[in-house]
């Protein structure tokens, strides 16, 4: 698909219009079936236009900015708080929770693991309240 900004030559309305290709364009004028959107003018041309370039490179994170070194600050707090407050099962966490949720164990301190995205949307659709967060290893890359 391509897209050209138009211009009627006998009322100077500027509009757009998509087409398959440049050459679609160019057979539909031959055959008359571009009009103006405005008059009805068959005096349609293209007008110039600036090409619609996507990016194709994402900056890479500034790890010295302020803002940067405030959310890691942030998770490493929460990661401190979780390891003072949950149970680490590690890569058991599913199995854990199920055990935990179906069993009634309610009064059972939290645990916190690993799990794939498939075993916390399944957890999820069971009823098994559980949460992601990114956790950052304690090694200083």
């Amino acid at each position: 698909m391509i897209k050209y900004s138009l211009k009627c030559q006998d009322c100077l309305v500027e509009f757009d219009s998509w087409f398959s290709s440049s050459k679609e364009f160019e057979r539909l004028k031959k055959l008359k079936f571009l009009n103006c959107e405005s008059c009805g003018s068959l005096k349609v041309q293209k007008s110039l236009m600036s090409p619609n370039l996507a990016k194709t490179k994402k900056k890479p994170v500034d790890q010295s900015s302020a803002k940067f070194k405030e959310v890691k600050k942030k998770l490493k707090n929460y990661q401190k708080f979780v390891k003072q407050n949950f149970e680490f099962v590690g890569d058991n966490f599913a199995y854990e929770a199920r055990s935990i949720h179906y069993n009634n164990k309610k009064g059972k301190k939290g645990i916190y693991g690993n799990a794939s995205l498939k075993d916390v949307k399944e957890l999820k659709e069971e009823g098994i309240e559980t949460e992601m967060i990114l956790w950052i290893d304690d090694k200083e890359n």
